[in-house]
This record gives C-alpha cells, sequence and structure tokens, in this order.
C-alpha cells in the first residue's frame, strides 16, 4: 500500500504544530511575507493602494513590516533613520513605490540602500495610472518592477521573496 503526504508535521514531545508549508518555507497563514513598502512617515495614496491590491488577492498572506506613523519625536533625521533599519529588518522583501521618490528622493534611496545592505529583493512599483518610466536611480536598485496588477504583483513579490513560482495560466473561452 502506498503511503501518502501528510499536510502537517507534528514535532514530538509537546512542541508546537508546524505546519508543511511553514517547514518548507511556502507562504501560507502561519508563514505570511513579511513586506515592507517604502514611506515617507506617512502614508500616501499609493502606500494605501499597494495594500487594497494586495487585499484582493485571494489565498495571498502577508505582514506590513512599515509603520508610516512611527516618526519619533525629537530624535532628528539619524533617528528616523534607524526607525527604518529597524522596519526592514523585519522584512524579508522591500517594494518601493515610485510615488516616494516623487515626495523624498533622499529618504527613499537611503531605503533602497538599507535593504541592498541586508540583503533584501526589492520590487519597484510604477506611477500608478502614469506612462513615466521609473526614475533610474530607483530602476538600478531594484530587482523587479511591477506594474498595477494584482495578480503580476502578487507573482513578483513570491519570486522575489520566497523564490516560488505561481505558475498560472490564463484560460480564455470561446465557441467556434
Amino acid at each position: 500500500m502506498l503511503g501518502f503526504i501528510a499536510y502537517s508535521y507534528v514535532p514530538r514531545y509537546g512542541q508546537a504544530h508546524v505546519s508543511i508549508d511553514a517547514w518548507y518555507g511556502l507562504m501560507s497563514q502561519e508563514n505570511p511575507i513579511r513586506i515592507f513598502v517604502t514611506h515617507c512617515f506617512s502614508a500616501s495614496d499609493d502606500y494605501l493602494r499597494f495594500f487594497e491590491f494586495l487585499e484582493s488577492s485571494k489565498n495571498f498572506f502577508y505582514r506590513n513590516c512599515s509603520d508610516p506613523d512611527a516618526v519619533t519625536v525629537g530624535g532628528g533625521t539619524e533617528a528616523l533613520r534607524e526607525e527604518l533599519r529597524r522596519q526592514i529588518a523585519q522584512a524579508e522583501i522591500v517594494i518601493a513605490l515610485d510615488s516616494t521618490y516623487q515626495q523624498n528622493r533622499d529618504l527613499l534611496v537611503f531605503q533602497l540602500n538599507a535593504a541592498q545592505a541586508s540583503d533584501k529583493p526589492i520590487v519597484a512599483m510604477e506611477l500608478y495610472g502614469q506612462v513615466m518610466d521609473i526614475a533610474d536611480e530607483v530602476k538600478k536598485r531594484t530587482n523587479a518592477v511591477a506594474p498595477w496588477n494584482e495578480r503580476m504583483m502578487v507573482d513578483i513579490i513570491l519570486r522575489e521573496a520566497r523564490h516560488e513560482a505561481t505558475n498560472r495560466w490564463d484560460v480564455i473561452e470561446f465557441e467556434l
């Protein structure tokens, strides 16, 4: 009789239950992808829109590691940079919004440099609703560029963060 693959792995001696997905590093509800989205310590329209796109995707689990409301009082520029380093350190992928480049070029370049120093993959998002190219300074630091398309965003995030291939196909039905 052939066996079957169990859907979960339960360690011995009272250890916690671990799913196979979490065991092998695949994205699941128990093992969400940790995402940092660039910001200038304010939730811009593109920042909020990015998470709306992710929320509309089925079976995509993530944890937002960026916190635009975490402004340190009286710490100056170095305190802000330290807070950004802390947020980036928690993430496994960094999403670079081109609108952040429009708001504060130096702060975005710092965030991208911090992500590169931590060996985090960087995915650049185009400006929403515009046909302008992404700034060369941003493009040369990124691993991939994603359009504002929920399905393509999720596929690129999975590929860059966990090296997972989604292998999804479009099915077009028509009558002959």
